[in-house]
């Protein structure tokens, strides 16, 4: 079969997603988790947009090795030098330079000719080419542009250096046979063009993103661009998991095939949501809870006899845990590393003992742990910022003819601080207590609370996100208890918060760092 390179462009354009807001930790982590994936190209960020946006993307170059690593530069020259600098210390760096190419992009937002357009392109492309061997040029909202330009642009890219060329949907706007019909042309009428990878890049406005991006595959494009659970601008790109297993489960029709370990997938997805804070919807393809799941008695009895009857991939293909181990309070930590070893986590010792104090407080309020109940420990607990401050009591006083009243005691280094307030209601209480602690004005955007697992004894999963001149934190916490919940949750997110004052006022103090300067 044909090899198709799967391009993950979740850390830049994924993250452009409303909302979603990742310091440089998280995307490592992410980066770590695509390179285990198998992805070919991780696209780190856009170095020129921020000085956090450079720093990502060179902490990626500098410690990611195995996929290719590129950053984003308009063709303007500060954004392609900004670019270089960053990925000097890749193992395989790639700069990947856009302009755009609709009438209506540039008539309106570049106020260019066609013609000097095509230049723009020309010189990025060579100016590309001095800092690194591969250079990817994209010819933005392609879909709306004139096809016979399209192919001049992509001819003299080309020849000025471009290795990988891009045609995106940057709007979401064609359709599977249209877009198909546009692979073909730029194929038949462009010179050069056996010369370059043929990479696509779309959009699900109208829902059609994974449809257009396996159309443009059976017209001959080797490169897809996609992201986890298909995060992105405004409804998103297409879906790395949906592209990935479609193309391996229709092997028979599309003969292709790509690098991607798949039993990596829902772990990553899982690891993207925790970190993004954006939820995966129950019924989505391949990683939404209810991807595996069967209600219908019919359904049911097909399976129990032969899975594939309503199963057209098996659940261990992407990583779901099949096993429903149930693990108490009497089983040791050899039993439950073993566990999260099968789950596919590989954990220190010391976040082992972490996870297992809270599975053993967990065991004392649930009849039974599932491998849900076990991912949502591990997610929380290994997903951290330095604690500084550390909830050591919480006693809440509530009903419905009484004032909620909160009483918390925290610690941060070795002061204990212990304060009270009252609130509208339970959770109320307790963050304005624990404001009163930290002496820290928050700004609460957002709230939400869902069970993990079902039944009485569920575990229920907050989800908060604060704001701080202008700059957005989320935290995560997961317990029995929704109060202790709500309360984890806000204190990571305040420790988010805290952190990143500390890195900005280290910054501030010595400004500039030992960064290199490329050319």
């Amino acid at each position: 079969m044909n090899r198709i390179r799967i391009f993950d462009t979740t850390l830049r354009d994924g993250e452009q997603s409303p909302g979603i807001n990742l310091n440089t930790g998280e995307k490592l982590e992410i980066a770590r988790h695509l390179a285990q994936l198998g992805v070919d190209v991780i696209e780190a960020g856009f170095p020129i947009a921020s000085p956090g946006d450079f720093e990502a993307v060179q902490a990626i170059a500098r410690e990611v090795r195995g996929p290719v690593i590129a950053a984003l530069a308009r063709a303007v020259e500060q954004d392609i030098v900004r670019a270089a600098q960053a990925l000097e210390p890749a193992e395989k760096p790639r700069i990947h330079t856009f302009i755009a190419t609709s009438p209506i992009h540039m008539k309106y937002k570049l106020r260019k000719s066609p013609e000097e357009v095509l230049e723009m392109a020309v010189q990025a492309c060579r100016m590309a080419k001095k800092y690194v061997d591969d250079v990817e040029f994209s010819a933005e909202d392609a879909t709306r542009s004139d096809w016979d330009f399209l192919c001049r642009v992509f001819q003299a890219a080309i020849e000025a250096g471009a290795t990988t060329i891009n045609i995106p949907d940057t709007v979401g706007y064609t359709t599977p046979d249209e877009f198909a019909r546009l692979i073909a042309y730029i194929r038949e009428h462009t010179p050069g063009i056996e010369k370059a990878v043929i990479s696509v890049h779309c959009h699900d406005d109208l829902g059609l993103a994974v449809a257009n991006s396996l159309a443009a595959v059976r017209a001959g494009a080797t490169q897809v661009e996609c992201t986890i659970n298909g995060l992105g601008e405004r409804a998103g790109n297409a879906a790395l998991e949906e592209i990935v297993m479609a193309l391996r489960v229709r092997g028979d029709h599309f003969q292709v095939d790509t690098g991607i370990v798949t039993e990596h997938i829902y772990r990553t997805s899982r690891l993207v949501s925790a970190l993004t804070g954006v939820a995966v919807q129950p019924n989505k393809a391949i990683v939404g809870e209810n991807a595996f799941a069967h209600e219908s008695g019919i359904h049911q009895d097909g399976v129990l006899k032969e899975p594939s009857t309503y199963e057209i991939m098996t659940p261990a293909s992407i990583g779901v845990p099949q096993s429903r181990l149930v693990l108490g309070k009497h089983s040791g930590r050899h039993a439950f590393r073993q566990r999260l070893t099968e789950m596919g986590y590989r954990l220190s010792d010391e976040e082992i003992e972490k996870a297992y104090a809270r599975f053993i407080e967990l065991c004392d309020k649930k009849k039974r742990v599932t491998d849900r109940d076990l991912q949502a420990i591990v997610e929380e607990e290994i997903v951290q910022v330095p604690e500084v401050y550390n909830l050591e009591y919480l006693h809440v006083t509530t009903g419905s003819t009484l004032v909620a009243t909160a009483t918390v005691r925290i610690a941060k280094g070795d002061q204990v601080v212990e304060e009270a307030a009252t609130g509208e209601g339970p959770v109320d209480a307790v963050y304005r207590a624990i404001d009163r602690v930290t002496g820290i004005p928050i700004d609460l955007e957002s709230y939400s609370l869902q069970g993990v697992t079902s039944g009485k004894d569920a575990l229920g999963e907050v989800v908060v996100r604060i704001r701080d001149n202008g700059n957005q934190y989320i935290g995560r916490g997961t317990s029995t208890d929704v109060i202790l919940a709500s309360a984890r949750a806000y204190l990571q997110a305040v420790n988010r918060l805290v952190h990143d004052r500390q890195a900005k006022a280290r910054e501030e103090a010595n400004p500039g760092g030992n960064k290199k300067e490329v050319g």
